[in-house]
């Protein structure tokens, strides 16, 4: 592996830091790629609430302030919290059922009291949990990790796809030609941009792809500037605006498995990371990256802001560029942060429209895939029990994706693991190379070898 020389040391390109205009260049073209799933969560928990304007501001602000500071903590990392990876945080879209399911209770209390406070205990569980947890690295060899890492990015096209038909089924627009127009021209701009572009301009070329579909959107009235219109200049999240914590058994046992889901789903990440950028994490990397997500999470709920977890479109941004730096997104998190601080700063972000953002989502989360497909290749494929292990566990994976109400008559508490295609697909790859990896010694030969992880992971 060739690493850059910086005063006569060798640096991993994960511990590069760019030059500062780069830095901010790539930092902000992070923070466009995740900016509507972070802003999502907060707005459809908002309205289910009733919330004010002013109210609904400062959900908004304490979400993107706390994805900013749960990203920092995992970039740069402090005492054993943090992958030190460019690992990219914010609320994980997991948790918006159980929350609007909680908000639907009649308690009598302020619904996102009883929120804040079960989202405290989950952090806390995360943290204490976390080194126990990261064991799971032993049980990923190739044929695991790659499965994962392809299902990661295959879960997603749904969500860029909605990105681009809209998602309001019954809205006037949805699947309109002019939608599907717009996300097939930024799809375009983006793969011409990294085929002609060079050196840093190709290194931006999503960033690029969506200021320029932002542009030709702006004539056709597409772009929304009420947003920007009506948000205030400077806002700062105070602990508890918007209720001090309480606590409920069921509310907390329903965010805690939440919470494992999501840690399931951030280890799978960080694993991808991992190949895609040649540091491959081990125990001790996904230890750190699982505290920083239960202590984001903590530190989320007294801000007013959700259950932080991996965002896997920023995984797909990594492959994509090869920028491969952790303080690229650790710029990312400052940008987040400021996000927080000047909403009127947020809403030239989401100025984007949502074709725009999906035409280059499909190329992101093709991204993901691809780097799956790449680590399978160090599988032996041509094992039978090994080509079973990948074709049912993306079978079993893809159906939340592909049939989102399949498990609908499940208990609810099943249904927070069964409806993450991600946590029923790695769960299924798991099982399934336990189960051939015994009976791998009875079979002929060409096939006794058991199943493991290459040396270097």
């Amino acid at each position: 592996m060739a690493f850059k020389k910086h005063a006569g040391t060798d640096v991993h390109p994960v511990d590069e830091l760019p030059a500062p205009g780069r830095l901010v260049a790539y930092g902000v073209q992070h923070v466009a790629a995740m900016y509507a799933g972070v802003v999502a969560p907060p707005l459809i928990i908002g309205e289910a609430l009733g919330l004010s304007g002013v109210q609904q501001t400062l959900l908004i602000g304490a979400s993107l302030l706390t994805a900013g500071l749960a990203t920092l903590l995992q970039s740069l990392g402090i005492w054993r919290i943090g992958a030190r990876l460019p690992f990219v945080n914010g609320v994980t879209f997991g948790s918006v059922a159980p929350i609007l399911a909680i908000i639907a209770q009649p308690t009598g209390e302020n619904p996102l009291s009883v929120v804040y406070g079960a989202v405290l205990v989950a952090g806390a569980l995360a943290f204490l949990v976390a080194p126990y947890f990261s064991r799971l690295v032993r049980f990923f060899p190739p044929v695991v990790n790659g499965t994962v890492i392809t299902l990661i990015g295959l879960s997603l096209m749904p969500v860029g796809i909605g990105w681009i038909a809209g998602q309001d089924s019954a809205a006037a627009d949805y699947g309109s030609p002019g939608r599907i127009a717009l996300g097939a021209v930024t799809l375009v701009l983006v793969l011409l941009f990294n085929r002609f572009l060079r050196g840093f301009w190709n290194r931006i070329a999503l960033l690029i792809g969506l200021v320029a579909g932002t542009v030709i959107a702006w004539p056709f009235g597409l772009v929304d500037t009420s947003t920007f219109e009506q948000a205030p200049i400077f806002s700062l999240p105070v602990p508890f605006a918007l209720g001090a914590p309480s606590f409920s058994v069921s509310a907390t046992l329903s965010l805690c498995v939440v919470m494992l889901v999501a840690m399931m789903e951030s280890t799978a990440d960080m694993i991808a990371l991992g190949e895609i950028v040649d540091r491959p994490a081990d125990e001790r990397t996904i230890a750190a990256g699982l505290r920083a997500d239960g202590a984001g999470s903590a530190l989320s709920a007294v801000f007013g802001g959700f259950t932080c977890s991996a965002f896997a479109q920023n995984v797909g941004l990594v492959a994509l560029t090869q920028v491969r730096s952790r303080f690229v997104v650790a710029a990312g998190g400052g940008v987040l942060v400021l996000l927080g601080l000047f909403p009127v700063v947020g809403a030239v972000v989401s100025l984007v429209p949502q074709p725009v953002l999906g035409g280059a989502a499909l190329v992101l989360f093709g991204s993901v895939a691809t780097s799956g497909i790449r680590t399978l290749g160090r599988a032996d494929l041509g094992d039978p029990f090994q080509a079973l292990i990948v074709a049912a566990s993306l079978g079993i994976g893809l159906v939340p994706v592909v049939q989102p109400d399949f498990y609908a008559q499940a208990p609810d508490a099943l249904r927070t693991v069964l409806d993450s295609g991600i946590s029923t697909g790695c769960l299924a790859a798991l099982a399934l190379n336990a189960l051939f990896h015994r009976r791998a010694p009875e079979q002929p030969a060409d096939h006794a070898a058991p199943l493991r992880a290459d040396p270097g992971e």
